[in-house]
């Protein structure tokens, strides 16, 4: 059945495709916008109606959702003056699913407020699998109102999904998160490496220790990853250092210290440096297999 909201979805990436796909099976009308056409296609193919741009997606649509790669880019394609909110009807809701800064947040917030807009920033964790399944965590901050008018559509998305305060709070959880992860993947790949050293399998040690007091999410999608030989991206290399960089900085404005986060960033710094940018964040694995000499 065919619900009576028009859904606007801006960026189809590894991410944004499937959760976009989920709302259009669910019976919504779907306009679509992404930078490559092609990666839209499928989605048009499905159903959703191509525009061709972020401007004509707001003119359209009552609930306009993006996912995209930087703040740059969330900050061009909301503010910019062929953007989302020059162009959005009043009363539309706009909410930004991409990993932003707090501040750009806050300061979507009170320009859409004066245009009569309703806006959440919500940013989600889970990969390509959570987004494929319907299975991500959505951490959602702004008004608890907007929130909950939204909340639906974050139900057809996530399962597990949280409202944390105000405009920026959902990014400041993201953040919390992207810390706890960047030192998890550390152990994970230097645990994998060691299982290796020592002729162990791989997917022996993970179906072990990933049901122990070491498992973790990491350990188990992404170690697994690593033990196929499979670096494709659930989320790239690329973007974690953008999220890394985001924490770091958000960390010494509030003044304190993070040196197991700076430390993974290093190590993410020089995958980057090697060319990995866009492999899945599993692929440190190969950073340290140069630095123990065993790439080759």
């Amino acid at each position: 059945m065919i619900k009576k909201e028009t859904v606007g979805w801006i960026g189809t990436g590894v991410m944004g495709s499937s959760m976009c796909g989920h709302l259009l099976q669910a019976g919504y009308k779907v306009n679509v916008y992404n930078r490559t056409q092609a990666k839209a296609q499928d989605l048009v193919d499905a159903g959703a109606q191509w525009c061709s741009s972020a401007a004509d997606v707001a003119a359209q649509s009552d609930y306009i959702f993006t996912i995209l790669g930087y703040p740059h880019d969330v900050e061009e394609v909301m503010l910019g003056e062929s953007g989302v909110i020059q162009n959005a009807r009043k009363g539309s809701f706009i909410i930004d699913m991409t990993t932003s800064t707090p501040a750009l947040a806050e300061h979507i917030h009170d320009i859409a407020v004066k245009q009569g807009l309703y806006t959440l920033d919500a940013p989600v964790s889970g990969g390509d699998v959570g987004a494929r399944k319907g299975t991500l965590a959505i951490m959602v901050g702004g008004d608890q109102t907007n929130f909950d008018r939204v909340q639906p559509f974050f139900a057809i998305m996530g399962e597990n999904i949280a409202y944390m305060g105000g405009p920026g709070k959902g990014q400041h959880t993201k953040m919390s998160n992207q810390i706890l992860i960047a030192s998890t993947m550390i152990g994970v790949v230097e645990s994998l490496l060691y299982a290796y050293k020592a002729g162990m399998s791989l997917h022996e040690v993970i179906g072990v220790i990933g049901k122990g007091a070491a498992s973790s999410w990491s350990i188990n999608n992404l170690g697994t990853r690593i033990a196929d030989g499979n670096y494709d991206p659930g989320f790239f290399i690329k973007h974690f250092v953008k999220d890394m960089r985001i924490a770091l900085d958000e960390a010494r404005r509030m003044g304190i210290a993070l040196p197991g986060l700076a430390l993974a960033q290093q190590f993410y710094t020089s995958a980057m440096a090697l060319g990995l940018e866009n492999l899945g964040t599993q692929g440190l694995y190969k950073v340290f297999e140069q630095l123990n000499g065993l790439n080759g």
